[in-house]
């Protein structure tokens, strides 16, 4: 019966706080960089870096907070905000041109941080990472992710998945 409650436990735990991230879009934060268009008005095209604040200028509007959105909610700021005043029927593409990056060290080659990729696992993290040391940890390999302001710490495997701002540790083996 205590196995039980314990397993029911971790998968309340997952769901609450590690599963909220796979579902979700891609949110925004410092560090990464946007491309905003509005097709037909050439004069709009904006290539804006995040910055700590998280706010962008973008013109005939006033600042917009970008930090914590998706591309999808802000397309629908800057449609809102054009519509009607400046232009009838904008149509609104925001993409990503670079995204913040996770870090990885301990037992690798050449730690340090590196570029976030979509669909990035860790053994692609450890590829770009130089590979393994020859000391390093077959399975002591852990993630630390911020899930909704807390920190939380992740026993990972090659297939675990790797977020913009994870910080990867590669144990040390002791054979």
């Amino acid at each position: 019966m205590l196995r039980f409650n314990f397993l029911i436990s971790v998968f309340l735990l997952y769901f609450v706080l590690i599963a909220p991230v796979f579902g979700q879009n891609y949110v925004l934060s410092a560090g990464d960089t946007v491309l905003i268009e509005v097709y037909g008005e050439p004069d709009l095209r904006t290539r804006a870096k995040v910055d700590k604040s998280g706010i962008i200028s973008f013109p005939f509007l006033d600042d917009i907070k970008i930090s914590g959105k998706t591309t999808e909610e802000i397309e629908l700021i800057i449609d809102d905000g054009l519509r009607g005043d400046y232009i009838i029927d904008p149509q609104v593409s925001v993409s990503i041109i670079s995204y913040r990056p996770f870090f990885i060290h301990g037992q690798v080659n050449v730690p340090g941080g590196y570029p976030y990729q979509p669909d990035l696992t860790l053994d692609k993290a450890l590829a770009l990472a130089g590979g393994l040391t020859n000391r390093a940890s077959k399975s002591d390999w852990k993630i630390t992710r911020k899930v909704n302001g807390i920190a939380i710490v992740i026993d990972a495997d090659i297939a675990t998945e790797i977020l913009p701002d994870d910080i990867v540790k590669i144990g040390q083996s002791f054979f």
